[in-house]
């Protein structure tokens, strides 16, 4: 039987047991690029005892950025900042993630100390764009309706992003179809509403992930994992659905997904959530068993004894930790104390008279 501290092999990579740190936005760079605050941040996870440790959400284009603060690798220059961001981790003992990522008509934002509000152009914003031209909520700026061409031209950034990863040495890229940034936009109807394409059918509203997806994996080793991040439910009526997520994720394992990151929201200000521990360990649950491909879970996972539930019952191949890993960086590190598994994950030697 699985336990949280049992390594899993995804293709060529080992990663030492079943923990992630889960990517999240830290809204603090200049023009994209990686800064000591990620070296430090992200490094500590991985001395912490993650096996998995994921840049957050970075941007294949500036106006990808859900803030002008928001991590980014739409130029060259990203690189090697972002290589010493993987030195860090992979360093000590972790794999290195990143997250792929385009914030659709959910960009050009303050960062949440500063409120969160929609910018101006003269405050540093910018026009956004989506599936369609519906914005996210009341406040938000309308986003301009992507034409085909414009479509086919963030396919490929995505897939020059993808390349600049594999340069900075990342070993898992994730992309980011979650929390209503631009891929969730379009397959979801509250969303798109499209008359073309990529609009209107269930496949036809994917088809910018599936597409997506395919070049990505055109160009990622074939011996390294590809995961895909989704919110697998709306929480609104007449939204995307668990049952759609299952569908997804059955097309996705054959194009070479091998990992479903299974979170859930973020499309619709009306989304009625009944958040408490765990409380989207059911929807990955339901998309491993029924689409019989691996799927890491996320979302108020905060004990250790909960998180090894989930492993050892089969309802998720990985748990991430995300808010839990702010408040303890050295979380894993703990929990493997608590569950008798503190040989499996020795502490730093120039920790241990601690």
């Amino acid at each position: 039987m699985s336990h949280l501290f049992e390594p899993i092999r995804l293709r060529a990579v080992e990663f030492r047991n079943r923990i992630g740190i889960a990517p999240m936005c830290q809204y603090s760079y200049e023009d994209g690029f990686a800064n000591d605050w990620q070296v430090v941040h992200l490094g500590s996870r991985a001395v912490g005892g993650a096996g998995l440790v994921t840049a957050e959400a970075t941007a294949v284009e500036a106006i990808g950025r859900i803030t002008p603060g928001d991590l980014g690798i739409w130029k060259e220059e990203h690189i090697e900042p972002l290589a010493r961001v993987v030195r860090a981790i992979e360093g000590n003992g972790a794999v290195a993630g990143i997250q792929l990522a385009h914030a659709g008509r959910k960009a050009g934002t303050a960062a949440p100390w500063l409120g969160g509000k929609t910018l101006s152009d003269d405050a540093g914003g910018w026009t956004p764009v989506g599936a369609s031209a519906i914005p996210f909520a009341d406040g938000y700026r309308t986003p301009h309706a992507l034409t085909i061409a414009e479509i086919r031209d963030l396919q490929a950034r995505f897939v020059d992003a993808a390349k600049r990863a594999l340069a900075a040495g990342f070993r898992v890229i994730e992309l980011h179809a979650a929390h209503g940034y631009l891929l969730h936009s379009f397959f979801s109807p509250l969303s798109n509403q499209r008359a073309d394409e990529y609009g209107g059918s269930f496949e036809n509203r994917i088809r910018f992930l599936m597409e997506t997806t395919r070049l990505v994996r055109a160009v990622w080793p074939d011996d390294l994992p590809l995961f895909v991040r989704i919110s697998a439910t709306d929480w609104v009526d007449g939204g995307w659905s668990l049952d759609d997520s299952v569908e997804l994720a059955k097309r996705l394992a054959p194009e070479g997904v091998d990992l479903i990151d299974v979170s859930s929201g973020g499309n619709s200000p009306l989304q009625r959530i009944p958040a408490g521990p765990g409380y989207q360990v059911p929807h990955a649950e339901a998309i491993r068993r029924e689409a019989g491909i691996a799927v890491a879970t996320v979302g108020s996972i905060t004990q250790s004894t909960h998180a090894d539930e989930i492993v050892r019952n089969g309802r998720a191949d990985m748990v991430l930790i995300g808010r839990e890993s702010l408040r303890n960086p050295y979380w894993p590190i703990d929990a493997a104390r608590e569950l008798g598994h503190a040989h499996l994950l020795p502490r730093p030697d120039q920790y241990k008279r601690a």
